[in-house]
């Protein structure tokens, strides 16, 4: 299995989209502040994540999460989060 995952900074609550095989590994290295382009909105918040059976299928729908369609699928999905419920 493939992850896609979403994170929200605390500090200025911009979203991170990226993939991983470990997720729960990959968010420790984010909040640990060994993933660069996260490094200085430490800490970070899992809000959503997807599995994929291939890498294939994940990349493309992380390309997808990444634009402004997939933003908003994001922010919609996660209506009740975002409105602070």
């Amino acid at each position: 299995m493939v992850y896609v995952y979403v994170l929200q900074s605390t500090r200025d609550s911009k979203l991170y989209t990226g993939c991983t095989h470990d997720l729960r590994q990959r968010l420790l290295l984010h909040n640990g502040g060994k993933v660069e382009s996260t490094r200085n909105r430490v800490p970070l918040r899992l809000i959503y994540y997807e599995a994929c059976l291939n890498e294939r299928g994940a990349f493309r729908r992380e390309k997808y999460l990444k634009t402004a369609y997939g933003k908003r699928f994001i922010k919609t999905r996660c209506r009740s989060y975002f409105m602070g419920q």
